[in-house]
């Protein structure tokens, strides 16, 4: 029987769930496709019968860019309601209830499902990053759930024989054309744009525990163009020391194969779509360098792959556990909380790494994703440029850990060329200049206003009438982290822009954006009712979002309903990150 599972991924996990399912359907005696939604052409849902969706929600309650255009197509009003009715679905969101929109493109998805006639055979299973466990805290039940429910229905059963289901088919190449390490650099669908870095310098002062980078991106052609909000995607590549630990652990282990091995990727199944960066032949060297995410944290597929071959009992047993329920709290305490790599693991597991194939290699690998940033300039202005905050910290592994792709920017030095994406963000601007914005981004969170400030302040030197400029910054301390301290000074000298700026450290009492806004309040009320202000936050999505909500909903006089009524007409907007 066909089971057709569906996914919208932004950052990866979501399709690793998907996948996930597929491989258990097999097992189960199903056959069809793993597909994310951009891959599957949507107008035929209505042929089919059984369908399983894991969705992930991104930014402020957004669906992920591989399903915005399925989405548009359900969303149309010329769709009868009875559409779907011969359709049975169930649906899975991964999201993360720090924000307030928590899983909200699985909740409509799902919504949007039953008004067109489909039929839900399990309750929306809602995932959650910040529970304990992960994701897993909710998927794993809810899979099991699933199972049980079509067991029952359709009185299919689980075969006894568990066969690991590969993906790929790898072939050795003796000899190949020269390979092409260009392609590379870029290996998503939509077109990138080529920049050359013009500058890589430290905002931060030396002795600060946070560098944080701008990088000024000096554009190849004058037709690359972007407006205020939106963001640049870059796909990151793993550092030499990553890379040659890597091949060392390889030559350690006296595998067959090593750094110059040159092979071909195909599909294992023919509804399954090959990814780019396996389109052509490409060299060991080439995966470990520009394609596997070699400091990922290990998902539970390594780990089941990593078993198959395993001759040592414990280590086995260990690896098997590892992937069951029951051992949940082993596997959350061994990577999750040390937040241990993908490599230190293949270290630890010496027999296992041992026995490990080729074929094997590339069915656990995974693969690098994109990272995006807020464009912190006006197309106005000469560069593109980001402020990135370079991830380093402590846990009880001896190494600190270092986040990919920040590390990667930090290091690219000046007139390397650079490849990435030009792509929307998720805040939308009012139509008219005139229109007074409230702008909230301590740290990098000032990012998007930056550019939206050069924005208007350059049509107002074209002669148009722009409404009143609001900017609450913060930070620690004003000689360690003021990131654009030049920039703030001179919008206050022009008068262009009214600028607040909390040094929560430099005073014995911390002082945050919040204190700021609430001291200001009936100013800001004054612009928000008087004047249709909006009202922006970016940053951190820790404390802050929150705080500053409450600060704005005690400036208009606590009426909750009418700070309720911004949201849902875009008039309060968020982006954060955790």
């Amino acid at each position: 029987m066909r089971l057709l599972v569906l996914y919208g991924s932004q950052t990866g996990t979501a399709q690793d769930v998907a996948e996930q399912i597929w491989r258990e359907s097999r097992q189960w005696g199903f056959q069809g496709p793993v597909l994310s939604l951009e891959d599957y052409d949507i107008q035929q849902l209505v042929e089919e019968r059984l369908v399983i969706f894991v969705v992930a929600t991104t930014g402020d309650g957004m669906e992920p860019d591989n399903m915005k255009q399925a989405w548009r197509f359900l969303l149309k009003r010329s769709l009868p309601s009875h559409s779907l009715n011969g359709l049975q679905f169930a649906c899975l969101g991964l999201g993360d209830s720090s924000y307030s929109k928590f899983n909200y493109a699985a909740k409509k998805l799902h919504k949007r499902l039953l008004n067109l006639g489909a039929k839900s055979i399990c309750p929306l299973g809602l995932c959650d990053d910040q529970h304990d466990y992960g994701h897993l805290g909710t998927s794993l039940a809810w899979t099991a759930e699933l199972w049980n429910t079509l067991s029952n229905t359709l009185a299919v059963h689980k075969q006894k024989e568990q066969l690991l289901v590969k993906r790929w088919n790898v072939r050795v190449l003796e000899q190949s054309a020269p390979l092409d390490e260009e392609r590379l650099q870029w290996t998503q669908r939509q077109a990138a744009h080529v920049f050359k870095l013009a500058e890589n310098t430290r905002t931060t002062a030396a002795d600060h525990f946070q560098d944080v980078r701008l990088l000024r991106l000096a554009r190849s052609t004058e037709t690359t163009s972007w407006q205020p909000g939106d963001v640049l995607e870059v796909q990151p590549q793993n550092s030499c020391e990553l890379v040659k630990d890597f091949f060392d652990l390889l030559k350690e282990h006296q595998l067959q194969f090593d750094a110059s091995t040159v092979v071909e990727v195909s599909s294992a199944h023919e509804d399954l779509p090959l990814p780019l960066a396996y389109s052509k032949p490409l060299s060991l060297q080439q995966a470990a360098k520009y394609i596997w995410d070699l400091s990922a944290r290990p998902r539970q597929r390594l780990l089941e792959v990593l078993a198959q071959n395993c001759e040592d009992e414990m280590e086995r047993e260990k690896l098997l556990e590892f992937c069951s329920a029951e051992g949940l709290e082993d596997l959350i305490s061994y990577v999750n909380r040390p937040r241990r790599m993908l490599l230190e693991l293949l270290q630890d597991f010496r027999h296992a790494m041992a026995k490990l194939t080729l074929s094997q290699l590339f069915e656990m690998m995974p693969l690098i994703q994109t990272r995006s940033f807020s464009i912190a300039s006006d197309q106005s202005a000469k560069t593109l440029d980001l402020l990135v905050a370079v991830v380093n910290y402590k846990t009880i592994m001896h190494t600190p850990r270092l986040g990919l792709c920040s590390n990667w920017l930090k290091d690219l030095e000046v007139g390397v060329e650079l490849r990435a994406a030009i792509k929307p963000g998720t805040m939308t601007w009012p139509k008219e200049a005139q229109t007074p914005l409230i702008m909230i981004g301590p740290g990098t969170g000032i990012a998007p206003f930056r550019s939206i400030i050069q924005n208007r302040l350059n049509l107002q030197q074209l002669g148009q009438n722009v409404g009143p400029l609001v900017v609450f910054f913060g930070c620690r301390n004003q000689s360690k982290d003021y990131h654009f301290e030049e920039d703030f000074k001179s919008w206050q000298e022009n008068n262009g822009v009214e600028v607040h700026v909390a040094f929560s450290r430099d005073q014995e009492n911390k002082v945050y954006v919040q204190h700021l806004i609430k001291q200001h309040g009936a100013h800001l009320a004054k612009l928000i009712r008087e004047q249709n202000a909006y009202i922006y936050v970016a940053g951190s999505s820790n404390n802050m979002p929150k705080a500053v909500r409450e600060a704005f909903i005690e400036a208009l006089d606590n009426d909750v309903m009418f700070m309720e009524q911004l949201i849902k007409h875009r008039r309060y907007q968020e982006e954060t990150w955790a």
